[in-house]
């Protein structure tokens, strides 16, 4: 099982800010176990502290910008990113001003500092979203869309379409995240020349410059407006005629600007709390379609907290009926678990199929058949008795019996032909023989039952 992954040291970095124009320094440090991202601002007096989620989100104009309580912080994607493809669950950003450095415009420079610190595995398990089913978010007068598809594992692909001579249709692909440092990280952000005077009237963009951005001249205006923008862009004057890519750098790949917006759907992304497993398809994106995506799976998150596992029945059990009957004592009708399909550390997932014939239909709601919950609870501490007796050197010679049993939810009924796929995990290392776990019983998606139980280990006479 992968686990939370946090910085092994701090690194600062220094730069000026795209739209404030500031000098900023913020600084990247190590965060403990389900801290997630956060944003300490410590130039403010009571160094407020702004969680770094989707819901927090309230700008999306030519960058995203969180807020809490109405202190704000800007351009955060490209620093999210970075530590979202570099695997990082926690880690505490600690900035001086209200927004983050935009430093090339790419994150590089937050790429090589993660790889020159190092990482850092924490013991809690990494808490994936794992996309089962279609997700979708339209954008019908944009014609922006962003789609997310079942996968083993995240990946991207993003389309990109501008009225534009210079920069067409583009697209870029991201098939692994230990590829983003390579493939992504130094994609630069980029702007239209058209779209500078009305930035710079909004206030946007005081820090912006051919250092930190493609400027892309696109439609062609007369020498005197192209030479005034030439002077607020702080460059030398050039031929009005010349259409193109404006530049100190050349472009690191033809389709640069297709690779940055994958950066920051990556970076926004990132605000949604937690690592998912899906395919993203990214149709014209932005910062404002990317943030309701993000939104949305939120929403989605909440409504399916505990996941159910993923049940293949072509897949063979790692233990099947007889391998069960051989650790627990307990025989036909008695015996409720039928195979087990996944086994780690601390968490154990086993399945049963119930039928029409099990011999407790017949005096229980015999006209409307229901398991009872007390077998259902029953089925679920067999399960962790497996996971129990499973890391025992010789496990045919002990037996779980209950301790106690606590918070036992009801959720839904278990009827003939439902199938029950449990997930059971220890709460806290075994000690002196004695175990706590959690269990979940699913029926598709949905949880019919749940518990937290103590058992005993006892060595069989």
């Amino acid at each position: 099982m992968l686990k939370q992954k946090t910085l092994k040291g701090s690194f600062t970095l220094n730069g000026k800010g795209l739209h404030t124009g500031v000098k900023l320094t913020v600084t990247f440090n190590p965060a403990p176990e389900h801290h997630g991202y956060k944003i300490q601002r410590i130039d403010l007096d009571d160094q407020p502290i702004i969680d770094a989620i989707a819901d927090n989100v309230v700008d999306t104009t030519r960058g995203t910008v969180l807020a809490k309580n109405g202190v704000k912080v800007s351009t955060v994607e490209h620093a999210m990113a970075a530590l979202y493809a570099a695997g990082i669950d926690n880690c505490l950003i600690q900035v001086n001003g209200p927004e983050l450095p935009i430093l090339d415009g790419s994150s590089k420079a937050y790429v090589e500092c993660i790889q020159r610190v190092g990482i850092e595995e924490q013991t809690a398990p990494k808490d994936y979203y794992i996309i089962k089913s279609k997700i979708e978010v339209r954008d019908e007068e944009t014609g922006s869309s962003i789609i997310v598809l079942p996968d083993d594992k995240f990946s991207l692909n993003v389309l990109i379409s501008y009225d534009s001579k210079i920069l067409t249709n583009q697209y870029a692909t991201l098939e692994n995240m230990d590829e983003f440092p390579t493939e992504i990280a130094s994609a630069r952000t980029f702007v239209f020349v058209r779209e500078i005077e009305p930035l710079l009237n909004a206030g946007l963009i005081k820090g912006g410059d051919l250092d930190n951005a493609i400027v892309i001249y696109e439609k062609q205006m007369t020498q005197e407006n192209f030479d005034k923008l030439a002077d607020v862009m702080g460059v030398p004057h050039m031929d009005a005629s010349h259409l193109g890519y404006i530049n100190h750098i050349p472009l690191v790949w033809p389709n640069e600007p297709a690779r940055h917006k994958l950066l920051d759907i990556i970076g926004d992304l990132a605000l949604i709390g937690k690592p998912i497993k899906g395919r993203i398809i990214a149709t014209r994106p932005g910062h404002t379609i990317n943030n309701k995506f993000a939104r949305q799976l939120r929403k989605e998150i909440r409504l399916h907290e505990i996941q159910a596992p993923i049940y293949n029945c072509n897949e063979p059990p790692l233990m099947d009926v007889n391998r069960i009957r051989e650790l627990l004592p307990h025989r036909y009708p008695f015996q409720l678990v039928d195979k087990v399909i996944a086994i780690g550390a601390n968490h154990i997932v086993g399945v049963k199929n119930v039928t029409s014939n099990e011999p407790f239909f017949q005096g229980h709601f015999p006209q409307e058949p229901v398991m009872p919950g007390v077998l259902q609870v029953e089925a679920m501490a067999q399960v962790g008795g497996l996971l129990v007796l499973n890391s025992l050197a010789e496990p045919e010679r002990y037996s779980t019996y209950f301790l106690k049993i606590d918070n036992v939810k009801f959720r839904q009924k278990v009827v003939p032909g439902d199938t029950l796929v449990f997930r059971v995990e220890l709460l806290a290392p075994i000690r002196r023989g004695i175990s706590t776990m959690k269990g979940y019983i699913f029926v598709g998606e949905k949880i019919v039952c749940e518990a937290e139980f103590m058992a005993q280990i006892v060595k069989n006479k």
